[in-house]
């Protein structure tokens, strides 16, 4: 007889990994005991030495479909003569390492379950089992056990606690079991009619949005905002109530049938549509629902992922409903229910509300697919807070990330958990919950402030920067496109790969104190980025103004070229606000140095029509992207190294001469990928490498990655994957460069310690 001391990482807790140890055990004839610890599972196994080495093989090769191992290692102990296996207590005895699973939709055997009228958890909007249900939205400590959830004020009746303890059951130590005898409920409360509650509140709840109620709806990680979809009148109250112009809503479709009638889905985004993660998925529509997605061709789509989302489509409501986070604009998603009754109390008819509360609130995630494979552009529920990359450290680095798209990332035993998305930090109440979640983060991991490696965006005036100048610990202050390219290299766990990095983005303060956003860089992560190229410099009159109103924007640029027509005549037709830019840049009033590629974009939307103010981030530009694909691919402008004076002249031309905007907008993606391409390949050659990395909110355009994609040859793209390329991937750079520089290990500029 042999034994073994097994420690299983990875995302191990809350998944059934126990149960799945305890069976398999029992197959193979295992004694001993397994444990949820500080760092995983932990095991200890006695049998003889074959069946000891399948056994280990197992957990690796059988691991339950949540599960997510990144590592058994085995060691040989002494054997202590069990004569059972068991699931024993979990342990905590250091600080806490182990990865908490991310929330799970429903599986198929929990809906067949609830929709059987002869089933005693018919119609019970919190079924659950070891294979699905809430994980990060409900655990309120480590290791991750009933005790530390928000279900600890729900004792389980005689028949869960008998699911509870059957190992031959997948409710086998399932954290969040319960059922409508010993369970929480739903309530549908609505001024001046009496609550409402069970399943009449969810059939009440339908009914309602059949008839073009707006409902605030509880769901996983927060309230939802929810309407039929299909009828106009309510989409636009739900509008005006939320004060959102024109940014897009999400929706959830019934099924996946529903989804291919809203929108084409390639085989690749039908299966990021349905994976574990149930991402709102971007795709062109098919159904154009235009209060939804105004002026846009693409629409956001998700399936249910919580029982509660199956009841309401069961008991009759629409099959396409508006499911667009439960706040008014800008705000972060309310998730406590008081807080839903004084903020959503004015923008719904009625709230659906469950009395489960949710530990921290937890967004919708948004995911498309590009040229290069899924991108996530807001990283929350379904993938957060999983370990997206490993670095060479045992200290604990805390990075806060940027003002805009705000995500927190702590390093723990060398595992960098990415949070939840956060949020555009210049609203308080963002503001407020950034710092509830740092704390949240910091609490969970029972991290030692002082032993910290803090680190923060470079820009001195961030809500983000300010917050880490209070706190203890090293402090690393990492310019913003750096920890872009950063990102990249982070998550695919190539820190020391030397690489040519491109960050083209809005804003980021440089190291000169001007605009950066249009960088090229050589380097790595362990050695630090060199900046060798960037866009041609132009002027920014107005400051932060300019990236709401395109026509500023092409003020500063504009002012570059000689000769310019009336842009106030037609077919350009600026407003005064141009005129009034113009004589900024002139006087040198407000006008700062910038090298943003998006002003750029916006600049060229600006000449092809869009001359309004924006109302939502990056409207232009993604109005501006939209129109080129109504054309044909067409021969690119000139952007001879990244200078844009030669484009901008051919765009005014051509828009004088009558050329359509579609194929003016086309001409300018072609020249950026063009432009990139040629940059990006004379430093590789001349540093001799291979491979470009692309990250910045401008890669989030589709049709620029496709030409790019198109004209690559032999050079290697890679992109962002598990983090967003906007300033929501930010936070993961900058822990990758603060754990070198904290090592002074970098060589370069990009980072600066205090």
């Amino acid at each position: 007889m042999s034994a073994l001391r097994i420690r299983v990482r990875g995302v191990v807790q809350g998944v059934g990994f126990r149960p799945f140890v305890y069976r398999l055990a029992l197959r193979l004839g295992v004694k001993g005991w397994v444990l949820n610890g500080d760092a995983g599972v932990e095991v200890h196994a006695e049998a003889p030495p074959d069946v000891l080495a399948a056994f280990a093989g197992a957990l690796r090769a059988e691991a339950p479909p949540a599960a997510r191992v990144a590592s058994v290692d085995a060691e040989p102990v002494a054997p202590e003569g069990f004569r059972t296996f068991a699931i024993r207590a979990s342990g905590r005895s250091v600080r806490p390492t182990a990865r908490i699973a991310p929330d799970l939709p429903a599986c198929d055997a929990c809906l067949a379950e609830m929709a059987d009228p002869a089933d005693r958890r018919f119609g019970y909007p919190y079924i659950t089992c070891t294979d699905c249900g809430p994980r990060y939205s409900i655990v309120l400590d480590l290791p991750y056990d009933r005790p530390a959830t928000t279900m600890r004020g729900w004792p389980l009746c005689p028949d869960c606690a008998r699911e509870y303890a059957d190992p031959a059951g997948r409710r086998f130590h399932a954290q969040p079991l319960a059922c409508p005898v010993c369970g929480p409920a739903y309530r549908l409360e609505a001024v001046g009619v009496p609550d409402v509650t069970g399943p009449d509140a969810i059939a009440r709840a339908a009914a309602m949005l059949r008839d073009g109620a707006v409902l605030a709806v509880k769901g996983i990680g927060g309230y939802h905002l929810a309407c039929d979809a299909r009828n106009e009148a309510a989409v636009r109250a739900l509008r005006e109530r939320k004060v959102r112009k024109e940014k897009p809503f999400a929706l959830m479709a019934r099924d996946l049938a529903e989804a291919r009638a809203l929108v084409r889905l390639s085989a690749e985004a039908e299966a990021l549509l349905a994976s574990a993660a149930r991402p709102v998925v971007l795709a062109p529509s098919r159904e154009v629902l235009p209060d939804v997605a105004p002026g846009n061709p693409e629409t956001g789509v998700m399936l249910p992922h919580a029982p509660l989302h199956a009841l309401l489509f069961a008991a009759g409501a629409p099959a396409a409903l508006v499911m667009t986070s439960g706040n008014r604009s800008s705000e972060p998603i309310a998730y406590l229910d008081a807080d839903a009754r004084e903020r959503l109390g004015g923008l719904a008819d009625a709230l659906l509300v469950g009395e489960r509360p949710v530990a921290r609130r937890v967004d919708d995630s948004v995911a498309t697919v590009g040229p290069f494979g899924p991108v996530v552009l807001r990283r929350s529920r379904g993938y957060a807070p999983e370990a997206v990359a490993r670095f060479p450290t045992d200290r604990p680095v805390l990075a806060l990330g940027a003002d805009l798209k705000n995500s927190v990332t702590l390093v723990v035993g060398g595992q960098a958990f990415v949070s939840q998305h956060v949020g555009d930090l210049g609203h308080y109440a963002a503001l407020v919950a950034f710092r509830e979640t740092v704390d949240d983060l910091l609490r969970m991991y029972d991290v030692d402030r002082e032993a910290l490696v803090v680190a923060h965006d470079l820009h001195p005036e961030y809500a983000s920067t300010q917050h880490a100048l209070g706190l203890p610990g090293e402090h690393v202050a990492v310019q913003h496109h750096r920890a872009h390219v950063a990102s990249v290299l982070a998550e695919r766990e190539a820190l020391e790969r030397r690489v040519v990095g491109v960050a083209f983005d809005g804003t980021g303060w440089g190291d000169d104190g001007t605009v950066w956003g249009g960088e090229v860089f050589v380097g790595s992560v362990a050695e630090g980025f060199e900046r060798v190229a960037h866009l041609h410099p132009a002027l920014l009159p107005g400051g932060d103004a300019a990236a709401r109103h395109p026509v500023q924007a092409a003020a500063g640029f504009l002012a570059a070229l000689d000769d310019l027509p009336d842009l106030a005549a037609p077919p350009f037709g600026f407003p005064a606000r141009y005129a009034q830019a113009r004589r900024l840049v002139e006087t040198g009033v407000r006008t700062f140095a910038t090298t943003s590629a998006g002003r750029l974009f916006d600049t060229v939307a600006a000449l092809l029509g869009f001359t309004r103010e924006m109302t939502f981030e990056g409207q232009a530009a993604i109005w501006l992207e939209h129109l080129a694909w109504t054309a044909a691919p067409a021969a690119p402008y000139p952007f001879p190294r990244l200078d844009w004076r030669p484009l901008l002249r051919a765009v005014v031309a051509d828009r004088l001469g009558g050329r359509p905007a579609a194929e003016i907008a086309r001409a300018v993606h072609a020249a950026l990928a063009v432009g990139i391409l040629a940059e990006a390949q004379a430093h590789a050659e001349a540093h001799g490498l291979d491979t470009v990395v692309l990250s910045g909110g401008v890669f989030q355009n589709r049709l620029l990655l496709e030409e790019i994609d198109a004209r690559r040859g032999g050079l290697a793209v890679w992109t962002n994957r598990a983090v967003p390329p906007n300033d929501g991937g930010i936070s993961l750079g900058q822990a990758a460069l603060a754990v070198y520089a904290s090592r002074g290990g970098q060589r370069g500029s990009e980072s600066a310690k205090r």
